[in-house]
């Protein structure tokens, strides 16, 4: 296997890292930066616009989380909700250098990822609302985001059900003897499913331009992770495949992803071979918003040992610190995307709902023309 064992920042060694964050709703330009940590170390690579881009969409991920957690507490979305703050440096650093024709595809904590795929948070917001004005017209809601526009391929509820997905992604791909490569997101508890072995093994045999990215936030749903891994370290699920790359990243640092993906998108273009990322990181808040933050399975003092370590925060000191940009600008910059969620809940707000109707379209196929022959006979 070629294994990596961290591109940027402290051995991870399996066990969480100290991190640093603040509370939900800490101003993203707070002067006072707090503890030094051990944030990005450079901008390698990146521009100026680049890494101003990637904040941007850091804090468009936070404050749209931020506004979806308020208007379902007030009963505006319905079902289950997953947020994602804390991971956002994970979405952005892995989808910012994909190109417009790869594909995305992920589980139900989605969010993040469409909106830095290139989803209008409008389009965002009025689907989770369930308005005709959303992205699947209302009908998928926050579990189900679907953009085909910009190749984001869901949003799925069923653990681990997606990545075979992915992976005939992946297989189309070289069957049409195109460059393009597919990224699949997947949290930890995915690793002991069935299916993540079958897609895994598949794509390494037959050699398919997918990258697998482990969200590993230490938690599945509210297990340990380590109560039910048959492994120390879930990167060595990898050394099952041959030609299956892996590397182990800090998921909080948007730098360390970037780096990891790009070479990992390199190789699947030009090799076409598959690589596994784990993205080691941590969510802010509960599994979906029907459980706490801490309290029963997570201390109050993990989360806020995790939480003196923000990707954001980070990230915004090392830009500063590097003359890319003034907290003058980063308070603007934030201030530009509060506006821009606040639009997008009033948005969905003027949307309406479908039509009761809509409730039976696109669930069969259109019938066959007649001078076609049907395989399915009892069609």
């Amino acid at each position: 296997m070629d294994s990596e064992r961290v591109v940027r920042g402290e051995e991870l060694n399996g066990e969480p890292r100290a991190q640093r964050a603040e509370g939900n709703g800490r101003p993203i330009d707070d002067s006072g930066d707090g503890p030094a940590g051990d944030g990005p170390a450079g901008l390698p690579g990146l521009s100026r616009e680049e890494s101003r881009e990637l904040l941007r969409l850091m804090i468009l991920s936070r404050r749209f989380e931020e506004k979806t957690a308020e208007v379902y507490q007030m009963g505006k979305i319905g079902g289950f909700c997953h947020l994602y703050m804390g991971q956002e440096a994970v979405a952005v650093g892995a989808i910012s250098p994909l190109r417009d024709d790869d594909y995305v595809i992920t589980a139900y904590r989605d969010h993040a990822q469409v909106l830095v795929r290139g989803a209008s948070p409008d389009a965002v917001m009025a689907e989770l609302y369930g308005r005709v004005d959303g992205t699947s017209k209302g009908l998928g809601g926050s579990m189900h985001l679907f953009d085909k526009a910009h190749n984001f391929l869901g949003g799925h509820g069923i653990v681990g059900a997606h990545l075979p997905l992915a992976t005939g992604v992946g297989y189309a791909i070289r069957y049409r003897e195109g460059d393009q490569v597919c990224l699949c997101f997947f949290g930890d508890s995915v690793v002991n499913i069935g299916s993540f072995h079958e897609a895994m093994n598949m794509a390494a045999r037959w050699r398919l331009p997918v990258i697998f990215v482990l969200e590993n936030n230490a938690y599945g749903m509210g297990t340990d992770i380590r109560r039910v891994a048959a492994a120390d370290e879930l990167i060595d699920r990898a050394c099952s495949y041959e030609g299956m790359a892996a590397v182990v990243v800090d998921g909080m640092d948007v730098i360390a992803m970037r780096q990891a993906t790009e070479e990992a998108i390199e190789r699947a273009r030009k090799e076409k071979l598959p690589t596994f990322i784990e993205a080691q990181c941590y969510r802010y808040m509960g599994h979906s918003m029907a459980d706490p933050s801490h309290g029963t399975y997570r201390t109050k003092e993990e989360l806020e040992e995790w939480r003196s370590n923000d990707p954001i925060l980070d990230f915004r000191r090392e830009l500063i610190d590097n003359g890319y940009m003034t907290a003058d600008e980063i308070t603007a910059m934030d201030q530009e995307m509060i506006d821009v969620v606040e639009a997008s809940a009033e948005f969905a707000e003027r949307s309406p709902f479908p039509d009761p109707a809509a409730i039976y379209e696109h669930v069969y196929s259109d019938d066959y023309p007649d001078d076609i022959a049907r395989r399915d006979r009892w069609r």
